[in-house]
C-alpha cells in the first residue's frame, strides 16, 4: 500500500509540476494564450513548482526506501 501512495504522489507532483512549468514558461516567452492558466501570477506559478519539485523528491526518496 505504502508503494501506491509514493508513485501516485510522485505521478501528481510530475504533472503539477509539467502544468506550472508549462504556465510560466509559455508566459514569459509571450504567449500567454497556449499557457494552460493564462499566466496569471508569476509567484504563484513559482511556488507552485517548487512545492510540487518538493513532493516528487520526497516521494522518490520513500520509495527507494519501500523497496
Amino acid at each position: 500500500m505504502l508503494k501506491g501512495l509514493c508513485i501516485t504522489a510522485l505521478t501528481i507532483a510530475v504533472i503539477v509540476f509539467a502544468l506550472f512549468l508549462a504556465d510560466l514558461v509559455f508566459g514569459m516567452a509571450g504567449m500567454p494564450n497556449m499557457a494552460p492558466f493564462k499566466y496569471t501570477n508569476l509567484v504563484m506559478d513559482i511556488i507552485f513548482i517548487l512545492c510540487s519539485a518538493v513532493l516528487a523528491v520526497m516521494s522518490w526518496l520513500t520509495f527507494r526506501e519501500q523497496v
